[in-house]
């Protein structure tokens, strides 16, 4: 985190004359947008019509971008521009320009792009509507082909994939006071200016301006899709106003129950949830630490100190068809999110908000980093990072990674005698641990927070699944939450990441052997 001034950090100094070309389009621009509007009062956008924002579901996806009308296709570029019109979930337009050489413009609204589902609507939707938000398109499969692999629309959220996953988590601009009893704020990018590629460019470069109650931020964005999908990140934030909670760089994912959780009542799927865990890198200690997500009973907040924070993100570890066994949702095509920043941001936190959910339509995971002290109204703020979106092993963790997380009834065959327990089974591999013979002296070093009473732990090797399992029984202190961190070791050497969870006294497993 760097508290700075605007134009002296942003722009190069120059030792000899320099050529200042007056409309070419720079992210400086979009920094003197930010700075400006945080020197007036908030204005909410204006909303669409009425009839918009009440459309059915089925109608709203009934109006439908025509493809070939795709932004840039009869051009020599490989990416191409889809757009999303503004309803259901989008209240509001957002201004798009495109920046050709050192020409830019806005794009402006054409209904004819779309296809509507009768032509009653069609009738009513303004000429001057605007756009929602934009896709990016690129050749994954074939040479023709026009992919989707990035998607920009409602308030400062975003998707992306990489070749083979399909969409799920997202990554957002900025959060605000998520989860904290004054509520949570939503700012909203409000316009963009993307870049036209070269025809040989395998990245592509865009901008945006972001609005809200408490702050402006501007952003520039190099998106380079592939295998893994990444996105470098440039923000500047200017709070009109403190902020108690900022979470930098944040990611949303959506957990209804997994393989650490009951099954919901008449589900017959094995689990349903777009991220399984929140992996966490500190640079200070180098510790890495992984936290299953659970759907809690009630709002769940979780604060990570970092003294340096390398990485962090949600994964989606489980990729075997088998554990979901759903064909519609693909859960197990889902990708995974990890964020590194650039440079050091100091200390702070990474955040993990967990609210409970009904059902699976609803996001209701957020991670973020949050720095130490709340950021200052009338300040100005820059974070760099890089995200990428990808499949589990994105993070380039070199330990032993928590490969499956069970729970259960400590008072059972199989679980153990011993009332109001619970028995914990982490199944780990690869790292260090693929290297070692089964008969190698691995042992666990576990710790039983908020008082509870850990009752034994040991470790063996699972030659059916190539793995070694580190079983617990922990027994909760009454009223208290189940809170546990453990690791595998041999001798002083650490084999594996951290593994660390919570259950609040209200979860349903501890209510079932209770």
């Amino acid at each position: 985190m760097t508290a700075w001034v605007t134009r002296t950090a942003v722009t190069l100094a120059c030792t000899l004359p320099c050529l200042v070309i007056a409309d070419e389009f720079s992210f400086q621009d979009v920094i003197d947008k930010a700075e400006a509007l945080a020197a007036k009062s908030w204005q909410a956008p204006p909303q669409v019509p009425r009839f918009l924002q009440e459309l059915s579901y089925q109608d709203y996806q009934g109006i439908r971008f025509k493809p070939e009308r795709t932004l840039w296709l009869d051009g020599d570029s490989q990416f191409g521009v889809m757009l999303i019109p503004p309803g259901l979930f989008y209240h509001h337009a957002v201004r798009i320009n495109v920046i050709d050489g050192d020409q830019t413009e806005p794009l402006n609204f054409d209904k004819s792009l779309f296809d509507y589902p009768n032509a009653e609507l069609e009738k009513l939707v303004p000429a001057d509507l605007g756009y929602a938000g934009f896709k990016l398109t690129f050749p994954f499969t074939e040479p023709d082909a026009a992919n989707q692999f990035l998607v920009f629309a409602g308030a400062s959220y975003y998707r992306a994939v990489g070749r083979d996953h399909n969409f799920g988590l997202s990554g957002r601009g900025i959060a605000v006071n998520t989860g904290l009893p004054s509520g949570e704020e939503f700012p909203a990018f409000v316009e963009f200016w993307l870049e036209k590629p070269d025809a040989d460019a395998d990245s592509l470069t865009f901008y945006g301006l972001l609005d809200g109650r408490s702050l402006t931020g501007a952003y520039r964005f190099e998106v380079r899709p592939g295998d893994e999908t990444g996105l470098e990140v440039s923000s500047v934030l200017f709070p009109r106003q403190d902020i108690q909670l900022a979470g930098v760089a944040p990611l949303t994912s959506m957990f209804y129950y997994g393989e650490n959780t009951l099954r919901p009542d008449g589900e017959w799927r094995p689990e349903v949830h777009d991220s399984d865990g929140l992996l966490v890198h500190d640079g200070a200690t180098d510790e890495w630490l992984w936290r299953p997500l659970n759907n809690p009973a009630a709002l769940s907040m979780d604060y990570f100190s970092v003294g340096q924070v390398r990485g962090f993100g949600l994964l989606q570890r489980d990729a075997d068809f088998r554990s979901y066994m759903d064909a519609e949702a693909g859960y197990d095509t889902r990708p995974s999110a990890w964020v590194e920043p650039e440079d050091d941001w100091g200390q702070g936190h990474v955040v993990l908000t967990q609210l409970p959910t009904p059902d699976e339509t609803n996001d209701n995971i957020v991670a973020f980093w949050a720095p130490e002290s709340p950021l200052q109204g009338k300040h100005s703020y820059r974070f760099d990072y890089r995200v990428r979106f990808g499949n589990a092993d994105l993070a380039r963790e070199p330990l032993a990674r928590a490969r499956d997380s069970f729970l259960g009834d400590g008072q059972r065959v199989g679980g153990g005698d011993a009332e109001g327990a619970v028995r914990i089974i982490v199944d780990f591999a690869g790292g260090p641990l693929d290297e070692l013979d089964a008969d190698a002296p691995v042992t666990s070093q576990v710790a039983a927070l908020e008082d509870g009473e850990l009752l034994e732990h040991f470790v063996e090797y699972l030659p059916p699944l190539q793995r070694w399992r580190l079983s617990m029984l922990v027994r909760p202190a009454t009223d208290r939450a189940l809170s546990v961190r453990a690791l595998l070791r041999e001798g002083e050497e650490a084999l594996s990441e951290t593994w660390t969870y919570q259950l609040l006294p209200g979860s349903d497993i501890l209510q079932a052997i209770r």
